[in-house]
């Protein structure tokens, strides 16, 4: 069964609701006050089933919208998640100023199919309804609701003239619209919240995209609480499961009314992150009152959320060619287009694809929408790579738009979930996205991170000169450890290590246990560093396990002391000098002898304490204790209460 949502639009009295009635025999006026002044306040909804052309059911939901000029922004909230509109126009008044508002929304959320409805027909007689019908022509031409391509049908919810013609029409709409995908992760906007009595919270909203069904757990943005889902409702009727495209209710448990507000989403849990800021292609009414000024405050409308927004343009002269300069001040003219970035107030959940409307912020009047185009926007010192996100994203081409993503994490690269989260693509949509950018090495992966070309071309550069700088600074260093190299890069262990394989594949670095260095770059050392070594070296040597402390060594030779300390750390790493403790260090000889002098102790006795290894080495238990315990640690020996067994 195919679903599809209509949404009303038109001025005030203009018979919306009474149109919905007759189609649907349901009231979409909700609350008393609605019926006390007969007037559409708030959101309404209504649904029916229709017979498709090929015999299988549609089912129709309808959002009911209010006309009047005061609760626009309750328009707003519902009319974002519609297939197609009803663009009601009474016969007895013609376009009237809401008409024209309600109609520019509806272009600027990218609606795309639609039935013109000229309502209270029998109010009029044939010439005065021929002479709305042309008024309505004429306004309509150029656009989506433009005739014969969109019918434009007369009819009379008293008499119930013109409703077959008109159910007609929507069959026939209906069969042309887009299913929406069930099949992407599921986003619910919520528009209506309350409490029903032996159940507990209700939401409702239009499922925007994949499916939700009883016992789902579910994210609520922006506060990130969970809620399971106990009972779903489509259209009125108990389901198990509701479909992208379906005017749903959810019975929620983990939120009470009060943690729920319209505005908020829910959606598949720990996937998005919401955002305080987007980049998107803004597109100002030609009737907006007054050019828009950078940093304008604006009312920002998106699915069900508003909040007050503030607009700055992108920088680029390349992006944004028409703006204006006047007083000192970029404005942006009436009728025009421009890259921009909105500022939110409050967290809120969007993503690319995502639909806006920006009314003034006084006198309250919509002056223009558009697309978002990224909702997880970088800083504007990478304007460059902004630049080209914002253009490939305007394109369209999801592969292109994917390498852009990568490219601009840099070194450290784009995952999986991270991609998941930026565009609201499965993991499936997107390893096909990507098969060709990885064919053609336009990108690379590295366990579950992607990497750009141009990134890893960069990165075998920069690795290298690196270590060229390193070296130059540190000639008494053999070479840069591993880590030391990963963490001043701010590289991931899978990239690294992808990074040093090549470059050692192609020869420009050498990697020695944990030290990388270049080709034939070493220790590089004058004649007092040279024989500053060998002092050193020769020091510990002739002293055998009595060792002298390392700083009274140090003080004897010719190098200063930074100098000097590298020497050591040189014959450390060469592994002729030992360190066991903080204090103390040993020559390699020295420790090999003493395991010597342990393996004879072995063959008398297995077990030895501190005193027999004092008199069998000669040394006070300043030196004593160390060298057990570095015994211990190298697993030659192992301590027993207060003796050491022989292993």
């Amino acid at each position: 069964m195919k679903s599809i949502i209509i949404g009303t639009a038109g001025h005030i009295d203009h018979g919306k609701t009474a149109l919905v009635k007759a189609l649907t025999g349901i009231d979409a006026d909700r609350l008393q006050e609605e019926k006390r002044r007969g007037i559409t306040i708030d959101l309404g909804f209504a649904h029916m089933e229709l017979p498709g052309a090929d015999g299988e059911a549609l089912q129709i939901g309808f959002v009911d919208v209010p006309g009047h000029e005061r609760f626009v922004r309750n328009m707003l909230a519902g009319i974002g998640g519609i297939d197609l509109v009803l663009l009601v126009t009474a016969a007895d008044e013609s376009i009237k100023p809401q008409t024209r508002e309600h109609f520019a929304i509806l272009q600027l959320l990218g609606v795309k199919r639609g039935i013109t409805v000229l309502t209270k027909s029998d109010a009029v007689d044939a010439e005065t309804l021929e002479v709305v019908r042309m008024e309505v022509e004429e306004f309509l031409r150029g656009t989506f609701l433009e005739s014969p391509m969109s019918p434009i049908i007369a009819v009379s919810s008293l008499t119930g003239s013109g409703l077959a013609d008109l159910k007609q029409a929507i069959i026939g709409t209906a069969e042309r619209s887009d299913v929406r995908d069930s099949q992407a992760l599921p986003r619910l906007p919520i528009d209506r919240v309350f409490a029903m009595k032996g159940f507990g919270t209700v939401v409702t909203g239009t499922l925007l995209s994949g499916t939700i069904q009883r016992e789902d757990e579910l994210e609520l943005f922006p506060s990130g609480r969970k809620v399971r889902v106990r009972g779903v409702q489509v259209h009125g009727q108990t389901a198990e499961v509701a479909l992208a495209g379906q005017r749903t209710a959810l019975n929620v448990v983990g939120a009470s009314t009060e943690d729920l507000s319209r505005g908020m989403v829910l959606a598949q849990p720990q996937v998005f992150t919401p955002t305080r800021a987007i980049d998107a292609k803004l597109h100002l009414l030609a009737s907006a009152p007054h050019p828009l000024k950078k940093r304008a405050k604006v009312h920002f409308h998106a699915h069900s959320m508003e909040a007050i927004g503030e607009v700055s343009f992108q920088p680029s002269t390349q992006l944004n060619p028409d703006l204006i300069r006047k007083d000192d001040t970029v404005q942006m003219a009436p009728g025009s287009e421009a890259f921009v970035r909105i500022r939110l107030p409050e967290l809120t959940l969007l993503l690319p694809g995502d639909r806006f409307i920006i009314r003034q912020l006084s006198p309250v009047v919509t002056i223009g929408g558009g697309v978002v185009l990224d909702a997880a926007p970088i800083p504007r010192s990478k304007q460059v790579v902004v630049d080209d996100l914002l253009q490939r994203a305007t394109e369209g081409i999801a592969s292109e738009i994917l390498a852009v993503r990568i490219a601009r994490r840099g070194y450290a690269g784009l995952s999986m979930a991270q991609a998941v989260a930026e565009t609201g693509w499965r993991k499936e949509a997107l390893s096909a996205h990507l098969a060709g950018p990885l064919a053609k090495d336009k990108v690379f992966k590295f366990g579950d991170l992607f990497l750009h070309s141009t990134v890893a071309a960069a990165l075998s550069r920069v690795i290298p000169e690196t270590l060229l700088s390193f070296h130059k600074r540190n000639p008494l260093v053999p070479g840069m450890g591993r880590e030391t190299l990963r963490e001043e890069l701010q590289l991931s262990p899978e990239i690294f290590a992808a990074a040093l394989e090549s470059l050692v594949r192609e020869k420009k670095i050498e990697v020695a246990e944990d030290i990388v260095r270049l080709p034939g770059h070493g220790v590089v050392m004058k004649d007092e560093e040279a024989e500053s070594k060998k002092k050193i070296e020769q020091a510990f040597a002739s002293a055998g396990l009595k060792v002298p402390a390392l700083q009274d060594v140090l003080a004897g030779v010719r190098v200063d002391r930074v100098r000097a300390q590298k020497i050591v750390t040189l014959l450390l790493r060469e592994r002729l000098l030992v360190k066991i403790s903080e204090e103390l260090v040993f020559h390699r000889t020295a420790l090999e002898e003493l395991r010597r002098l342990v393996s004879v102790q072995k063959a008398k006795s297995a077990r030895m304490d501190v005193a027999l290894f004092k008199e069998m080495t000669g040394v006070s238990r300043k030196y004593a204790i160390p060298l057990l315990e570095y015994l211990d640690r190298e697993r030659v020996t192992k301590r027993v209460g207060d003796a050491r067994e022989i292993l």
